[in-house]
């Protein structure tokens, strides 16, 4: 179907049973949001809100919700998208089967912006912030946001919409210091397209002027989130993937989406900043509240019936993780393009994707090597750590595919090749004093902190305990110690105070180690706060290990050592503990929880839903 507009999907998805209206009235105020992570936790369809409180707009959520229901909106448009994005990253496919490829260039023009000398749009009427659904996620969150804009820019010095920037960056609408229907914040960080335009303006002593989209046929809002191709812009994937035009026309010297059911317009001006934040986001903890962009509001818009969409961040999976997946099936092996050599790169959701990737490598420059050890994988490591949102991670784990076959999906599998063969004492790489990504605050303030890349190759140097070393057991330095899988084992500690009695608990712990003797089954070893928390699942190990640890700082060893300034050690301890300087977790209201069964029960708009208590 190629929707024109936000409604053509949501009947769309209606006639085939992939959404359900809500009929009661819900409340923007903490219980859209409860009700959309329950549904989707449940892998429940999209939603409708027909009544919001306090506005008269409705509002849709979990439309990309799972990849199936993605794939179904844009199944007359999916094949023929990655068709295009493929011979962007391989013209010669073309070459090589000019039949199958004869329909590119049809839809490579129909995904041309189209402009409109119209001027606003009749079925828009000028509306107030204070008019739109003004949903509130979290409990701590600082205000009310826009969690999927499309946010429009065009670069200052040479304006136009092929050289334009379509990102999505959170919006605060309330809250805080912004006066009401004056002014919103915008979440970005300066590397951002959107970043690089307000540099430039800022540099010409101009205000840079932003459009921010909200609705519209669904591809609009897939596009922001793109990494696309060099040379291809958001504005022409959204009518690629939508099968229409990007329709735009300007008013007062600002970018019109045509088809958006919300347009908010305004201006950055050079240096101007408020406090935004705290908001709940995907790593499943708060992002604290710092000075970002405040965008003065020159104008709002909405479409005759426009319907406001949102999602819903915190501790995946949430919707989000169900759009990086669709993301991963649309670009296929656009990293293999990139990277030469790599065959997998994998940021692992469970784990806030940032902080930790899996990769699997070539390693052809090890049949002139006497000892078999990483050397391409170590090259494309920094390829990888120095690419794009790649080079937020903080961990990265890398081997080399030999003699069988293996992938980045398959975690206990992956990190058991990792583990058999990995030499602590030469396989370990840090990155010091280095850049982070904003949302982490395991690090050294914002957006500092350190990497480290974990390499392998080659037979197995040990086999891993399957179950708690007696070493481990008898230590009483060590509390509750449970197997999280072959090689790892999470320990208890005290409640972590600072570093220096932190580096003091740990030489202790390995002292004691030592004097048991050789633990090589157990590679290794995570302290934690709550040993039986971690254990549970792999994706609690994930989690609390990746997302509450900066390595250089909450890396240890047993034995370790320099030699020509690289560390290494006998087992590798990592601190996993809750730091005083980390934000907090993200922790469902309980009373917001309990006023949201209404919904579920027999009679109710979501009675068919089976639900399940929340992980958080």
């Amino acid at each position: 179907m190629n929707y024109r507009n936000i409604e053509e999907c949501v009947n769309d998805l209606e006639k085939h049973g992939h959404l359900v209206r809500i009929n009661e009235e819900v409340d923007p105020e903490l219980e859209m949001a409860a009700i959309h992570m329950k549904v989707f936790e449940a892998g429940g369809p999209a939603l409708l809100f027909e009544k919001v409180k306090g506005s008269k707009f409705r509002a849709v959520s979990n439309l990309f919700g799972t990849v199936e229901r993605s794939k179904f909106i844009f199944r007359d448009t999916w094949e023929s998208t990655q068709n295009v994005i493929a011979l962007r990253n391989n013209p010669m496919k073309a070459l090589k089967n000019p039949l199958k490829y004869i329909g590119i260039g049809l839809s490579a023009r129909r995904a041309l912006p189209l402009k409109s000398m119209g001027g606003l749009p009749a079925a828009f009427q000028e509306i107030q912030i204070s008019d739109l659904p003004l949903i509130k996620h979290w409990p701590e969150d600082g205000g009310a946001f826009i969690t999927l804009p499309q946010v429009y820019s065009e670069d200052p010095d040479k304006p136009g919409i092929m050289n334009s920037n379509l990102g999505m960056y959170r919006v605060q609408l309330s809250g805080n210091d912004y006066e009401m229907n004056r002014e919103v914040g915008i979440h970005y960080q300066i590397h951002r397209g959107i970043g690089v335009h307000q540099d430039k303006a800022n540099k010409q002593g101009k205000p840079l002027k932003v459009s921010i989209f909200i609705g519209g046929p669904p591809a609009n809002t897939l596009s922001a989130i793109m990494p696309l191709p060099e040379g291809m812009s958001e504005l022409t994937f959204a009518g690629l993937l939508s099968g229409r035009h990007f329709r735009y026309s300007y008013v007062d010297g600002f970018c019109i989406s045509n088809d958006a059911d919300f347009v908010i317009t305004g201006e950055i001006h050079p240096e101007e900043t408020k406090p935004e934040g705290p908001f709940g986001d995907h790593l499943g903890y708060y992002s604290l509240t710092h000075p970002f962009p405040v965008m003065r509001v020159h104008k709002v818009y909405a479409r005759q019936g426009a319907i406001f969409p949102f999602t819903v961040v915190g501790r995946p999976p949430q919707e989000d993780t169900a759009f990086g997946a669709l993301i991963h099936e649309l670009t296929g092996d656009a990293i293999q393009q990139e990277i030469p050599g790599v065959k997998e790169v994998h940021a692992l959701d469970a784990a806030g994707v940032h902080p930790l990737l899996f990769a699997i490598g070539k390693e052809r420059y090890t049949p002139y090597q006497q000892i078999k050890q990483p050397a391409e994988i170590l090259t494309m490591a920094n390829r990888i750590l120095g690419t794009g949102q790649l080079s937020l991670a903080k961990y990265l784990f890398i081997t080399a595919e030999e003699k069988r076959a293996i992938s980045t999906h398959h975690v206990e599998d992956f990190l058991t090749y990792i583990l058999e063969r990995i030499d602590l004492r030469r396989d370990i790489h840090f990155y010091t004093n280095t850049t982070l990504d904003t949302l982490d605050y395991s690090g050294t303030g914002l957006n500092t902190g350190s990497k480290v890349v974990f390499a392998a190759v080659g037979d197995p140097k040990r086999e891993l305990c399957t179950e708690v070393p007696n070493q481990l057991k008898e230590l009483k330095e060590v509390a509750n110690p449970r197997l999280v899988m072959p090689g790892i084992v999470v320990i208890q500690g005290p409640k972590f105070t600072n570093y220096t009695e932190a580096q003091q608990e740990i030489d202790a712990l390995s002292e004691a180690i030592r004097e048991q003797g050789q633990l090589t089954t157990c590679p290794m070893i995570i302290l934690a706060d709550d040993s039986s928390f971690i254990s549970a699942t792999v994706d609690n190990f994930l989690w609390a290990t990746f997302t509450r640890s900066n390595p250089s700082h909450d890396i240890y060893g047993v034995n370790s050592s320099f030699e020509n300034k690289h560390w290494g050690c006998d087992n590798v301890i990592i601190d996993a503990r809750v730091k005083p300087h980390q934000a907090p977790p993200l922790i469902p209201d309980p009373e917001v929880e309990k006023n949201i069964e209404r919904l579920f029960v027999k009679g109710a708009s979501l009675g068919g839903i089976h639900t399940r208590t929340s992980k958080l």
